[in-house]
């Protein structure tokens, strides 16, 4: 406009202020929730209400005047309740439903796009879709989905994308090279590995290797339960007078060398004992770390052996089905639980809020006064 001189600072043209969140003093006074707060045509609730109205009853009550509210539980358990209650799963549902439907309709386009396609158009339709579908969502705002899909397509999806527009579906591993900075084979290559752009191993695994990839997980849990125990004993027998006292450090070395000092010497028959549960508890450790990485190695050369072996239609299915749509799922889900995270959150803030009436802060307040002045008394000293 004229008024502005054509000054597009958005701004300038939208009240970006929040609206005021009112304080009020007869809850102050005597205790409860305000209903305005509440259910009010400007509360913050109400638009929660509006889809999920049984978990409203579930979580207040009247505080025994009119207009005022009350919590039926402790503040601490409305998040659960509202999680746990049929109506929030229901929404779930629904939402979950509205991007199932969105799966569905993307997923000719997405599998049928092929070399030589336009990864631009593609994305601008599909945004636009998911727009489409997200704006009759209920508490969601349609526009945070289309930023994560958006934000997806800028951090990985356009990547892959302008890779299949260009050599089709085509998933070929690639050495990883580091070049060594220092030292006689400075400006030389060394070896990482591998790795995979279009199919990281991680998804390969998933598909193709799960019962060695559980495997490989049972034994590092092993691990972890070995090393805590080793850790457990440590602290417990390292005072004074306990089992590695005399130890420079708690090493292989150092508990062997120990044992034969001491060696069948009644005297020292418990700290030899704790010695020997370390040196099991280090050979089971030993033999762990061996077997996981041997496990690990197999599984490494298992999933670098599938990539010449996948056909086109297990490479649409693992970039599509097990890379691209998982992500944004898992981005619905967060917007899920921002739904329920912020109704928790004003909920706790006006309990809060209003939890301590007045009278009763003031009786507090008398009654820590009294206690301070009985200590005075009892020592002799006055406080006007």
């Amino acid at each position: 406009s004229d008024r502005n001189d054509y000054n597009l600072n958005l701004p300038r043209y939208i009240d970006s202020t929040d609206p005021e969140d009112i304080q009020d003093i007869d809850a102050h006074l005597n205790g409860g929730i305000p209903d305005a707060d509440i259910q009010g045509e400007n509360s913050e609730l109400a638009a929660f209400w509006e889809v999920l109205p049984d978990i409203r009853k579930t979580l207040f009550e009247n505080a025994g005047r009119p207009g005022y509210s009350q919590l039926r539980l402790p503040v601490s358990e409305v998040r659960t309740a509202i999680l746990n209650h049929t109506e929030f799963t229901g929404f779930r549902d629904q939402i979950t439903a509205v991007f199932n439907r969105w799966c569905k309709t993307q997923m000719p386009r997405l599998k049928g796009f092929d070399k030589d396609g336009h990864p631009r158009a593609l994305i601008k339709t599909i945004a636009e879709d998911l727009l489409a579908d997200f704006r009759q969502a209920p508490l969601l705002d349609a526009y945070d989905i289309y930023q994560y899909l958006m934000d997806y397509w800028a951090e990985t999806m356009q990547d892959d994308a302008y890779q299949i527009a260009a050599d089709g579906w085509v998933a070929e591993t690639r050495r990883l090279q580091e070049e060594i900075k220092s030292g006689r084979n400075k400006g030389k290559f060394k070896d990482k590995g591998w790795t995979c752009d279009l199919i990281p191993k991680a998804y390969i695994v998933a598909r193709y290797f799960a019962t060695e990839q559980a495997e490989l997980d049972a034994l590092q849990a092993e691990l972890d339960s070995v090393v805590a125990q080793l850790d457990e004993l440590e602290e417990e027998h390292s005072g004074e007078e306990a089992a590695f006292a005399e130890l420079e450090k708690i090493n292989k070395g150092e508990v062997n060398k120990r044992l034969r000092e001491i060696k069948d010497n009644p005297d020292y028959a418990d700290e030899a004992k704790v010695l020997h549960q370390w040196q099991e508890l280090d050979k089971h450790q030993s033999s762990l770390k061996s077997q996981i990485k041997a496990a690990d190695i197999a599984l490494d050369q298992l999933a670098f052996n599938k990539y010449p072996l996948l056909t086109v239609d297990e490479i649409k299915t693992l970039v599509v089905d097990d890379k691209w749509l998982p992500a944004l799922a898992g981005n619905i889900q967060a917007e899920l639980d921002q739904v329920s995270q912020r109704l928790t959150s004003r909920i706790r803030q006006l309990a809060e809020r209003y939890e301590t009436p007045l009278p009763r802060l003031v009786e507090e307040v008398d009654t820590l006064a009294a206690r301070v002045d009985e200590h005075l008394k009892r020592m002799g000293m006055k406080w006007n």
